[in-house]
């Protein structure tokens, strides 16, 4: 473990834990814990949302020594039980949802996001009602973001404040994937919190074909973590480390 002044955080995300998973994460979560003080995992913990496979997510879990802190992903409400998902989860890690938590010297606020698009093809909420409402999620999901980095920034003015995420706050991130499906893998909504906010760094899933690291116009970090991304840049034990 990091005993300097920063804190080391590994990030992964979309690690998909199956019912027929166990013991297939428990070492590398074991190994990453002598590697890094925090360990992120950025939505689509388990498969299809199934309260079995978030205990066996939560076995796994229990060799990570380290503090776990994550967000849900789409995979994680796809039974329709995310709140049944995530309570089995917090038993072992954090899990936020528009809340935020402080680690050393590190303050962690984290939402699962929403699809909407990027820039100037962000969609708006106009038109039909299901239009409406469909936008309307990703702005609601985007001021969690904003008050739980709020809460950090009241709690200490000085705190480092990192972003977690699922879907994907800038357009950079998910270049590689069809671009006819760009405005379902994140939108620049989300992006606005982490410039008003001024954090530190944000990491996202979801975008499997995506790209590594992006960058906000303001200049903030922002990085996909998910495993395929990971895996297609080199990475052999699918965990991103950065100290901060």
């Amino acid at each position: 473990m990091n005993t300097s002044s920063t804190t080391r955080v590994a990030a992964v995300g979309d690690i998909h834990i199956k019912e027929t998973d166990k013991g297939k994460w428990a070492g590398m979560f074991s190994d990453l814990a002598a590697k890094a003080d925090v360990l992120l995992i950025c939505g689509d913990i388990t498969d299809t949302g199934k309260k079995e496979e978030a205990e066996v997510v939560l076995n796994e879990l229990k060799s990570c020594s380290i503090p776990v802190v994550g967000v849900l992903g789409n995979h994680d409400h796809q039974s329709g039980q995310p709140e049944e998902v995530a309570e089995i989860l917090r038993k072992g890690m954090h899990v936020l949802d528009g809340d935020s938590v402080i680690i050393g010297s590190v303050g962690f606020a984290g939402v699962k996001g929403f699809s909407g698009g990027f820039d100037r093809y962000r969609m708006p909420a106009y038109g039909e009602e299901i239009n409406k409402v469909f936008v309307q999620e990703v702005i609601n999901e985007a001021d969690k973001l904003d008050r739980a980095l709020l809460q950090l920034e009241e709690q200490d003015t000085d705190i480092k404040k990192v972003a977690v995420l699922h879907y994907a706050p800038v357009e950079e991130t998910i270049i590689g994937e069809p671009v006819r499906i760009f405005s379902f893998l994140g939108s620049s909504y989300l992006k606005d919190p982490l410039e008003k906010r001024n954090v530190e760094v944000a990491f996202h899933g979801h975008a499997h074909a995506g790209t590594l690291k992006g960058i906000t116009p303001k200049g903030i970090p922002v990085y996909n973590v998910s495993v395929p991304v990971l895996l297609n840049n080199g990475f052999k034990i699918p965990f991103y480390l950065m100290d901060i």
